[in-house]
C-alpha cells in the first residue's frame, strides 16, 4: 500500500507507555528501540514505557522518545509493505524524516536527536521561556501581537488556519497572549514543552548542534523530504547549517503541506505518537486524507487499507 506523505510528529506528542504494544508485537519496531538504547546509552524502551508524563515532558527525554517511537512505527509499516512518496516531520519530526528519507543513518539520527535534546534542555533550563498555541486569529494578527509585546516573543509554528504557536521569554509571551485575546483570540493554550523553541533564544544550542553534526555522514535521499524551514523540498547542500537554522526558525507547516499537495500528495500517515498532524490536515484541506499509525492495530489497518 502506498501513501503520499509520511508525517512524523514533534514534541508535545509524548505520552506514558508510548510504543509499548508495538515493541511487543513487531520485530522491526523492537530492533529500532534496541538500537536506540545501545547508541544513546540509555534504556529508551524503559523511558517510553515506564516514565511518568512529567518525566517524558522534559525535552532531554521527549525528543529521543518520540524519535524512537516514530521510527519504530515507520519500520513496522515498511515491514508490512507500506511505502510513501515523500516525507516531512514537524519540528523534531524532521529528524525522523531525515532518517526515513535515507539522508541520515539510524545510528546518526539517534546520536543527533540525543544531543539535540540535551542542548535544548540546557537552553531551556537557562531561561524562563515558554510556548503557547493561539486559536482563532489570522496569522497577521498574531504576528502583530508579538511585535507589540516588550521582550522576545515570536510566532514559531504555523500549524493550520486559525492556529499559530508563539514562543519566547515568559513575560513577553504573556503580554502577547493578552494582546491576542484583545484582538479576539478564542483561546491561548500553554504547550507541554520546556523552552522557547524555534526562536533566537535557541541560537547557542543551535550553534553547538551544528558543530556536533559536522562529523555525520550525509547520504543521497531515497525520497523527497519537505522541510519546516521553507516549506519546500529540502536540497541538502550543508546539513549542519540547515540543522542550526531549523532550530531557530519557525515551522511553516501550512506552507509545507500546501506545497506537497501541489505536487500531488493528497494522502498521508502520521507515524508515531498522537494525532496532532492528522488534525492539522483536516483544517488545512478537505482534499488531504491523513491516517494515524501508533499501535499494532493502526499499522495493520494502514497496511490493509
Amino acid at each position: 500500500m502506498e501513501y503520499g506523505f509520511a508525517f512524523f510528529p514533534g514534541q508535545g506528542a509524548q505520552h506514558t507507555q508510548m510504543g509499548q504494544a508495538l515493541y511487543e508485537s513487531s520485530e522491526a519496531a523492537r530492533r529500532v528501540f534496541d538500537r536506540a538504547s545501545s547508541v544513546a546509552d540509555l534504556d529508551v524502551a524503559k523511558l517510553c514505557f515506564e516514565s511518568s508524563q512529567e518525566e517524558l515532558n522534559r525535552t532531554v527525554n521527549s525528543q529521543i522518545a518520540i524519535f524512537t517511537h516514530s521510527l519504530a512505527c515507520y519500520e513496522a509499516l515498511k515491514d508490512v509493505g507500506v511505502t510513501f512518496k515523500a516525507c516531512a516531520g514537524f519540528s523534531l519530526g524532521e529528524y525522523t524524516a531525515l532518517v526515513a528519507a535515507g539522508i541520515l543513518s539510524v545510528e546518526d539520527g539517534i546520536r543527533l536527536v540525543r544531543r539535540r535534546g540535551q542542548l535544548m534542555q540546557q537552553a531551556a533550563d537557562s531561561m524562563d521561556g515558554c510556548m503557547a498555541a493561539i486559536l482563532g486569529l489570522e496569522d497577521e494578527q498574531v504576528e502583530q501581537a508579538c511585535a507589540s509585546a516588550d521582550g522576545i516573543v515570536f510566532p514559531v509554528n504555523y500549524n493550520c488556519p486559525g492556529q499559530l504557536v508563539i514562543a519566547g521569554e515568559r513575560p513577553a509571551v504573556e503580554k502577547a497572549i493578552v494582546a491576542c485575546k484583545e484582538a479576539g483570540a478564542r483561546r491561548a493554550l500553554p504547550l507541554a514543552v520546556s523552552g522557547a523553541f524555534h526562536t533566537s533564544l535557541m541560537a547557542e544550542a543551535a550553534k553547538e548542534l551544528r558543530a556536533f553534526a559536522q562529523d555525520l555522514s550525509v547520504h543521497e535521499a531515497v525520497m523527497p523530504i519537505y522541510t519546516n524551514v521553507t516549506g519546500e523540498k529540502l536540497e541538502v547542500t550543508d546539513l549542519p547549517a540547515h540543522l542550526e537554522r531549523h532550530m531557530c526558525s519557525p515551522v511553516r507547516w501550512k506552507s509545507l503541506v500546501a506545497n506537497g499537495m501541489a505536487d500531488g500528495l493528497t494522502t498521508g500517515v502520521e507515524i508515531g505518537p498522537g494525532k496532532t498532524l492528522a488534525g492539522f490536515a483536516k483544517k488545512i484541506s478537505k482534499e488531504l486524507t491523513v491516517r494515524t499509525a501508533e499501535t499494532p492495530e493502526d499499522v495493520a489497518a494502514v497496511a490493509g487499507a
